[in-house]
């Protein structure tokens, strides 16, 4: 019988910077009798890596520039501080409006607000995504299988919109350990139909699952996804960008 658990990891306490985050989770799941296991995927919410890595900014220190004066107008007042921080987070604007805008980050990452968080961080503050969150997750995962001898898959997550759809989920922004997508090109269906773009995001998918158990207020930064069969080979979460050229949305073909 085919089985997935979700666990979620309890007890993190406020990560601040500098904490190797590797080790509090090890040590968490000790003081709540879980051990990982091989093959485990580590799912660890973006807010708790960007904190450790020291990312929060006091809004108080930021000199909003022209253009983001130009934006706040425009954008029904829209903190020019925020947009400031938007504007040097990102590559380019894809889209605006009304108190929304869409930016691609320089991790090619196309979200909200370039991904900055102003929740859970302290009033006039801002939550900038990890530099390099694919690096991070590596680290995550080396550190565990040194305290643990276990070797985990591990994806850091953050909440994004979606175009056509309400409501938000969690995709997979940072992976380290696996192949973020599984590719059915090339297979057949039992019908025998030849699968020509069945391409399946099974890092986004292990994101949303990992949330049901790590909600929103409930402070719990991580979980344990276990039961999964995942693509051995080592992967990016830049590998779930869909390329600009590709992407109808955006000009391309």
């Amino acid at each position: 019988m085919r089985r997935l658990e979700i666990i979620a990891v309890e007890g993190l306490g406020e990560v601040k910077p500098g904490d190797p985050l590797g080790r509090l989770v090890v040590e968490a799941c000790a003081r709540q009798g879980l051990a990982p296991c091989d093959g485990d995927v580590l799912v660890v919410a973006q807010k708790i890596v960007s904190k450790s890595e020291g990312r929060a900014v006091d809004l108080n220190t930021v000199t909003p520039s022209a253009e983001a004066l130009r934006l706040s107008a425009e954008l029904d007042g829209k903190d020019p501080r925020l947009l400031e921080l938007i504007l040097g987070e990102s590559r380019g604007i894809v889209a605006k409006g009304r108190s929304t805008i869409v930016v691609e980050t320089h991790h090619g990452l196309v979200c909200a607000n370039a991904g900055i968080d102003l929740s859970n961080v302290g009033v006039g503050r801002a939550l900038l995504l990890p530099r390099d969150p694919d690096g991070s997750a590596r680290r995550i995962r080396e550190d565990v299988r040194r305290l643990t001898e276990k070797t985990l898959g591990v994806v850091i997550t953050d909440t994004f919109g979606r175009p056509w759809r309400l409501g938000t989920t969690d995709v997979a922004i940072g992976v380290a350990g696996f192949g973020p997508l599984i590719d059915y090109r090339g297979g057949t269906d039992p019908y025998g139909y030849e699968l020509k773009a069945s391409v399946t995001a099974v890092a986004d998918q292990i994101a949303g699952a990992a949330e049901l158990v790590m909600g929103k207020t409930s402070h719990v930064p991580a979980a344990i996804v276990r039961g999964l069969e995942l693509p051995p080979h080592e992967g990016s979460a830049r590998d779930l960008i869909r390329p600009a050229e590709d992407d109808l949305f955006r000009g391309g073909r």
